[in-house]
């Protein structure tokens, strides 16, 4: 009953000085707001990255070529090494089929694949612009890849250097009509080493990968066009690979897997001085990624909290200024009996009011402002219900700590003095 007493009492004092109120709440909301919507898209971005690398394979294992001085994937991303390879320096097809065979009961499938580079698909005035990658059979299943219509690359596209080829439906819908089936159409794609033909032979779906990045109109977007890795090899400088993509069985420790392979892979180049073999796997990145990116959201939304230690004190200020204009309300209380703690009580549930719902409607605008941030970089909003309720607990908190000073001054004042003040 006491305690129903003070929140009516603290709500009629808010109502009588709204505009005071939401000044006060101003900074609970903004600073609750920014913690809600960092965290929220922070986690957007963590959730889209871990779907864009599930995507491309995080459980897969990559085998590559790279200098012996320098045998890591980061190095050899940043330049490292740029230096041409020789045939001799690559892996044999004979090798990885060997490495095939070695594993055949970890393996499920084993990806090659060969960059041709970009052109465009013509036809009068249609057109599609498409990346063109060589592949083998096992390629669609290690990437992925979602054919619709038609089939994959196979053996015998291979094995007979067929000009087939896999295209996406943005390419069809930009080159056929809706009711022309692209099987088995010829497509003339212009290249700088002029101009190929190729018969259509399967159809997958486009999938956007990444961040969405500046908006392009789907005629103009850029898909791989996959052909046999035998095509794509009679125009490449090399008749070898320097890297291959494994897609796993039910190997419960990829770590374990990617070390022995790893350690396969480098007896082959033992006797090589300049280069070696080595793997790696996803697995590793995602976490690095993902746990980055959540240090930064914390660092960022812990900044973004200042303002929330900002409101405690606009918060205290006002329940000063409200214990200074109800001095004689206070007198007169005590005069007739309310004891220190009731006076106390009255103006610490009178903080926190103020607080939770200044965290309810900073909570609503984070979430607002949260869903606005992913529409913009198209991706699926995750609210965090844990934070949520962090928010409303430590509104409560602030409430507490900020209020108590000026509650334990109002409950200090001396009933004769309060009733002479003017």
């Amino acid at each position: 009953m006491f305690l129903k007493e003070n929140v009516i009492l603290a709500v009629a004092g808010l109502r009588a000085n709204k505009i005071r109120a939401f000044l006060t709440m101003l900074g609970i909301i903004i600073g609750i707001g920014s913690v809600i919507a960092i965290v929220s898209i922070g986690d957007a971005v963590t959730n889209n990255v871990s779907d864009t690398m599930a995507g491309l394979g995080a459980n897969n294992i990559y085998v590559y070529v790279a200098p012996s001085d320098n045998d890591s994937i980061y190095g050899q991303m940043n330049g490292s090494g740029t230096e041409k390879m020789d045939d001799s320096d690559l892996l044999t097809f004979e090798q990885i089929e060997q490495v095939r065979k070695k594993f055949s009961n970890e393996i499920s499938d084993l990806a090659l694949y060969e960059s041709v580079g970009s052109g465009k698909a013509q036809d009068g005035h249609k057109y599609a612009n498409v990346t063109i990658y060589g592949a083998n059979p096992g390629f669609g299943s290690v990437e992925n890849v979602d054919v619709q219509k038609g089939r994959f690359l196979t053996d015998r596209d291979i094995s007979g250097n067929r000009s087939v080829a896999v295209v996406s439906d943005k390419l069809v819908s930009n080159m056929f009509g809706s009711g022309t089936d692209p099987l088995g159409q010829k497509i003339n794609v212009d290249t700088s080493d002029g101009v190929e033909s190729y018969t259509i032979v399967g159809v997958y779906k486009y999938v956007q990968q990444g961040f969405g990045g500046a908006a392009v109109a789907d005629k103009d977007i850029s898909t791989t066009l996959y052909i046999p890795v035998s095509v794509a090899k009679e125009t490449s400088d090399n008749q070898n690979y320097s890297s291959f993509e494994i897609r796993l069985k039910n190997v419960n420790d990829t770590h374990a897997f990617t070390d022995r392979i790893e350690s396969y892979m480098k007896r082959l180049y033992a006797n090589n001085p300049k280069y070696t073999c080595s793997a790696y796997n996803m697995e590793n990145m995602l976490s690095s990624v993902t746990s980055m990116m959540g240090t930064i959201s914390i660092a960022i939304a812990a900044i973004a909290a200042i303002a929330l230690i900002v409101g405690g004190i606009g918060v205290m200020n006002i329940m000063l200024v409200s214990v200074t204009e109800r001095t004689r309300e206070i007198g007169t209380r005590k005069a007739l009996g309310a004891r220190s703690s009731y006076i106390r009580m009255q103006f610490i549930v009178e903080s926190v009011i103020i607080c939770v719902i200044g965290g309810i409607i900073g909570i609503i605008t984070g979430i607002g402002l949260a869903a606005a941030g992913v529409a913009l970089l198209k991706m699926k909003l995750v609210i965090s219900v844990p934070i949520i309720f962090i928010s409303v607990g430590f509104s409560m908190l602030i409430g507490i700590f900020f209020g108590y000073y000026p509650a334990k001054k109002a409950s200090q004042l001396d009933p004769i003095e309060a009733l002479r003040y003017e």
